[in-house]
């Protein structure tokens, strides 16, 4: 018998746990957003039942879930871009020139969780008049990409050769155009990278989005408690809002995962 045959199977299995472990709950949402309320109740038709597409028509149709869709792709992107504009030349300047104290600060940033800003920034944003505008929600959807992308990037920056910067700079160029048209596109997949979590951090947020948006600028995340009332909960309509949220993330994971990975571990081997 081979002695490596023992540890495949318990990998196998091991394997096989995980994933059905994850992919168990999104199967299950999934099927349920095709059932009614009382299909989802009765347990003899966790399996076998007829399909319906009218919890997709009230989240569509009779939610305003396009408004809220909208919302959550205006904000996740103007975050996204808003970051990537502060946060890739600060990680450059951090990674070149060995401003650790900034990087401290930035690792600080990470973290410290959000909740703890709320209270202070719903205080200060209530007294300027800007709480349930865009602007509050991607700038407090900053604080979560900004510091990501910092640390991305850095990693990514880390991992990038100086000698054609320093080339660069003996052809009279100034480290901001070094930057600009050397290591700039070299850096792109890490860019990329950070601007693809960024959006998925961003489009997931809730907590920020539940204090300080208000009715006409409600995220995705948000909205799904419209279906969570005092006395019942839509179950359908539930499981539908949340597969309306999950699929699009999920299939730009899916697409971009190999970047994702080779982004998250740059800079991983330097040295």
């Amino acid at each position: 018998m081979n002695p490596s045959r023992p540890f495949k199977v318990f990998k196998a299995l091991a394997l096989a746990v995980v994933v059905l472990s994850l992919v168990a709950p999104l199967l299950w949402m999934i099927a349920a957003s095709l059932k009614t309320n009382v299909d989802i109740y009765d347990t003899e038709k966790a399996f076998a039942f007829s399909p319906t597409l009218d919890n997709y028509h009230n989240v569509l149709q009779q939610a305003n879930y396009v408004q809220f869709i909208g919302n959550s792709l205006w904000v996740a992107f103007a975050a996204t871009v808003l970051s990537l504009l502060l946060g890739v030349p600060a990680a450059y300047s951090m990674s070149r020139f060995n401003m650790k104290k900034s990087a401290l600060v930035v690792l600080m940033a990470r973290v410290i969780p959000g909740v703890s800003l709320l209270v202070p920034w719903y205080y200060v944003f209530s007294n300027l008049h800007m709480v349930g505008g865009f602007t509050v929600l991607i700038l407090s959807h900053m604080f979560v990409s900004l510091p990501l992308i910092v640390y991305i990037m850095m990693g990514f920056f880390d991992s990038l050769p100086e000698d054609l910067e320093e080339a660069a700079l003996v052809d009279g160029l100034t480290h901001i155009g070094a930057f600009r048209r050397i290591t700039l596109p070299l850096s792109v997949p890490g860019v990329a990278t950070a601007g693809i979590l960024s959006f998925i951090f961003s489009w997931n947020n809730f907590m920020f989005a539940l204090v300080l948006s208000g009715a006409d600028t409600k995220t995705l995340p948000v909205a799904i408690f419209d279906f969570v009332g005092y006395a019942s909960i839509d179950w359908g309509g539930l499981m539908a809002a949340a597969t309306v949220v999950t699929l699009p993330i999920m299939v730009i994971a899916l697409f971009v995962q190999k970047y994702i990975v080779s982004g998250l571990t740059a800079g991983a081997t330097k040295g």
